[in-house]
């Protein structure tokens, strides 16, 4: 019997983009993880976590600047892919389902880029910030960024997660396995951010160029 959870169908995309040679997303880095960066003043000897990685669009990005990261995923193709892309990392990545796992650690920054929208029922939303307050340093410093403007809101059937459908991938059409969403307006995305613990030092709109045109961000601390 499959067990999957709606909120793991990406690892079945990846796989199949995967096994026509594709990369699901493009590698360019998101330049809101650079400007959090630099306005907060992080260290590349802080230690980073990043939930969500996909594919290392970020995690090589950071890696490449030598910074002090574990990169996490829930899907085992994706940190498959990421090892076999950078070797020397490999035991940077991780498979983590964080709303039902923990670490050991704490974080002086956490980052998870596109990763809240795919989470449709509320609990898993709730475990999702839950998670990032556990696992922050006392005066560690967290990015959120979720797919939307803002003002549109829509949630996706998540019974139809896995359902294969017909989606451009790299200029190849590819028969791949439906995920899931849900944009929320701006003062839900807060309200849900202050009720799990967590406080917000600024908010704003963002986007990564040729994947997400519209996004939302929020850098959080423990309240």
């Amino acid at each position: 019997m499959d067990t999957a959870r709606y909120y793991e169908a990406y690892d079945d995309r990846y796989v199949t983009a995967h096994e026509h040679g594709l990369a699901w997303f493009s590698s360019d880095p998101s330049p809101i993880v650079d400007q959090v960066i630099q306005r907060y003043h992080i260290q590349p000897t802080m230690k980073f976590l990043e939930l969500g990685c996909g594919e290392g669009r970020d995690a090589i990005h950071l890696f490449n600047r030598e910074f002090d990261l574990l990169a996490t995923d829930i899907s085992p193709e994706a940190i498959r892919y990421c090892r076999q892309l950078l070797p020397e990392k490999a035991a940077n990545f991780s498979i983590l389902d964080c709303l039902n796992g923990k670490l050991d650690h704490k974080f002086d920054f956490i980052y998870a880029v596109a990763v809240i929208h795919m989470l449709v029922l509320q609990e898993d939303r709730d475990k999702f910030y839950r998670f990032i307050r556990h696992h922050l340093s006392n005066d560690g410093i967290g990015l959120i960024c979720a797919m939307g403007d803002g003002n549109a809101q829509m949630e996706s059937d998540i019974t139809k997660a896995f359902s294969l459908q017909e989606r451009n991938c790299r200029g190849q059409t590819l028969m791949v396995a439906g995920t899931s969403c849900k944009m929320v307006s701006k003062d839900t995305f807060l309200r849900e951010i202050q009720e799990n613990g967590l406080s917000v030092l600024e908010f704003g709109h963002t986007c990564v160029p040729g994947e997400f045109d519209k996004m939302m961000y929020a850098v959080v601390q423990i309240s």
